[in-house]
């Protein structure tokens, strides 16, 4: 006879018996192909793509550890931490409540994949979630008091960063506790989520400005990660940006306590103007840098993108030409730029500077990036009647 209440008690279990089928561990090497993301090294740093924030059946995640590590190697990324909660196991019937054990069981895989594994955890309480990387013992971290529990992970030379400081709250809006203004003021508190999966909180973004602490962008995911985001449209995880001297676990930590971080999210890229100035740089050209002008005529000009970012424009006045107001520079592909010469007597080889705000480009809350296309023009003189 069919029990509902039986059923009900081991639809954990087959949860993990099928994703286990569908991700089989001495096969995940072997599946399904790896986005190569084009986000340029800049300033000597190696730009690796991070995710630092996301759950296994060890707490509230409903996928095996290696599940993790095969998605992070199809996305692009370099570097991933498994942060189970401390506080809270889903499966604790199923699966035996040990704080290391995700870490663990992923290290092989992460290996074999040439993936970076950051042994993390989640410190939950209440509405204030912390997440702290690079711990070397979590089981000694779980401590029932909120500021020991931070001190230990602290101790262990942790990493720990406020997660999705809006969780709950209004749209946009983030909230910072009064337990924080003592974390903070210990210097243990060193970054702040600026993006958990689909949402971005301008005002920790700010926050990070004043506060002087790290910006990243993680998934916080719990299903499986394709169950969540639509791989068919483009659609990809946020990420942190991380610029390392090296490809190395001790110079990403060195990155992030240096605060050498932008985010990826959605269509966005968010960060310090130091950091998002040349990776703007680095893949946009000019591919007709010197135009002629015939007349009151007009001109075509040509700008490639060499990134996965497509750039959104405001272009804005010329002392010499118009352009449209609104370009975007799709990702990977080169776009045309309609020019037509003001009515004002010219004549010769004219350097022209075309200021832009690429709107995507968040180097403050809700404000793009101001820079410039430069290229050269010559106006002709109209042809005598």
């Amino acid at each position: 006879m069919f029990c509902i209440k039986r059923f009900k008690c081991i639809m954990p279990l087959l949860t993990l018996l099928l994703i286990a089928a569908i991700f089989p561990t001495d096969a995940l090497s072997q599946r399904g192909t790896r986005e190569n993301i084009k986000i340029p090294d800049i300033r000597g740093y190696l730009t690796l793509k991070c995710d630092f924030h996301m759950h296994t059946v060890f707490s509230d995640g409903i996928v095996w550890p290696t599940v993790r590590v095969e998605e992070a190697w199809r996305d692009g990324l370099d570097v991933i931490a498994i942060t189970d909660h401390l506080e809270g196991q889903k499966f604790r019937r199923d699966v035996p409540t040990q704080h290391d054990r995700a870490h663990e069981i992923a290290k092989p895989a992460a290996e074999a994949s040439n993936i970076i594994l950051i042994r993390g955890t989640e410190i939950a309480r209440s509405l204030m979630h912390h997440n702290a990387i690079f711990t070397t013992d979590n089981e000694s971290i779980f401590i029932d008091d909120f500021h020991e529990s931070i001190q230990a992970a602290a101790d262990q030379g942790a990493f720990i960063f406020y997660n999705h400081p809006g969780w709950r709250q209004a749209e946009g809006k983030s909230v910072w506790h009064e337990q924080q203004n003592e974390i903070f003021a210990k210097k243990s508190l060193h970054g702040i989520e600026v993006v958990n999966g689909r949402n971005y909180y301008p005002l920790s973004h700010q926050w990070c400005i004043d506060k002087k602490l790290t910006m990243l962008a993680n998934s916080d995911v719990h299903n499986p990660l394709y169950f969540d985001y639509d791989a068919s449209a483009d659609e990809h995880r946020p990420m942190t940006l991380v610029f390392a001297k090296k490809r190395t676990a001790e110079s990403v930590k060195d990155a992030l306590f240096a605060r050498r971080t932008a985010i990826w999210w959605k269509n966005y890229l968010i960060g310090d103007e130091q950091y998002l100035r040349p990776i703007f740089n680095e893949t946009v050209e000019v591919i007709t840098s010197e135009l002629t002008i015939t007349g009151n005529g007009g001109a075509t000009l040509q700008v490639s993108n060499d990134s996965c970012v497509s750039y959104e424009l405001e272009i804005g006045e010329s002392e010499f030409v118009t352009a449209p107001k609104n370009v975007t520079l799709s990702a990977g592909r080169t776009v045309r730029i309609a020019l037509k010469k003001k009515d004002v007597e010219l004549f010769g080889k004219k350097k022209i500077r075309l200021p832009i705000t690429v709107k995507n480009l968040y180097v403050l809350p809700n404000t793009g990036l101001e820079d410039e296309i430069t290229f050269s023009l010559n106006f002709d003189k109209p042809a005598e009647k």
